[in-house]
């Protein structure tokens, strides 16, 4: 089984480029999206020539902005938009499919904004609230979560650690410990365990020809129950995928 997470930085955007093909080429069982920057009409438009696929989107109030999709070749049993608290689900930054032996949860998690004017939200309310919701969760099945985590956990994760420590957002201290306490909670950072020595990343700026220089950040995660990991069999970072500032990561199931 394979699952797909990517960060498309405005689906019609990145329609119009080549995520149909790209998508029809990985031929993934489960596809996660993050800051479609779209309303659900306005993704299962964008996504019309993709076949094979159930469509489910949830959008921000605010138009144009974050936004999330699942689109799943199999119907799930159940599929849940936010994580039921309305502070957070205003920005549509979380789906949760159910399927038969896991959830599939996918999330474009807040960034905490140019001079860190989000970092208390993100950080002290969104973080908290979000590990609550997959606990809960886990309760009944294994969980799968997997997105825009919008943090290098280690300094491995990004290109320029000690420059962007405590300044840049995606690399606080806060935000790093947010990270561990999903680990800590049961949560299997899957590339890292797989790969602790690698060095890959998943998102890079417009500015500087940074992709083309390989300046990048490590922001997209699958995240697993440990209960799960004796069937992960891979977890991938896709570089060759374009049409956005971040790429693809897939996790593969066996």
């Amino acid at each position: 089984m394979k699952l797909l997470s990517f960060n498309v930085n405005g689906v019609r955007a990145a329609a119009s480029k080549t995520l149909i093909q790209d998508l029809h080429r990985l031929d993934c069982d489960v596809v996660g999206l993050q800051e479609t920057k779209a309303t659900p009409e306005q993704v299962k438009e964008a996504l019309a020539d993709l076949q094979g696929y159930h469509i489910y989107a949830f959008s921000a109030e605010k138009k144009g902005y974050s936004g999330t999709a699942i689109l799943s070749k199999t119907q799930p049993i159940s599929v849940v938009m936010g994580i039921g608290i309305p502070e957070h689900d205003n920005e549509g930054r979380a789906i949760t499919a159910e399927y038969e032996d896991f959830y599939y949860v996918t999330t474009y998690v807040p960034n905490s904004s140019s001079g860190l004017r989000r970092i208390d939200y993100r950080t002290k309310e969104w973080d908290v609230a979000f590990l609550a919701y997959l606990k809960k969760l886990e309760e009944k099945k294994q969980v799968v979560v997997c997105g825009d985590m919008n943090v290098a956990h280690q300094a491995i994760d990004l290109k320029n650690p000690n420059s962007n420590y405590n300044k840049t957002p995606g690399y606080t201290q806060a935000e790093i410990d947010g990270m561990t306490k999903m680990i800590e909670a049961g949560f299997v950072d899957s590339f890292r365990t797989l790969y602790p020595d690698t060095v890959k990343y998943s998102w890079w700026s417009y500015r500087g020809g940074a992709r083309a220089k390989n300046v990048g950040w490590r922001l997209d995660y699958f995240m697993v129950s440990a209960g799960l990991m004796d069937r992960v069999q891979d977890s991938q970072i896709l570089n060759d995928v374009m049409g956005s500032d971040h790429c693809p990561v897939m996790l593969v199931l066996k």
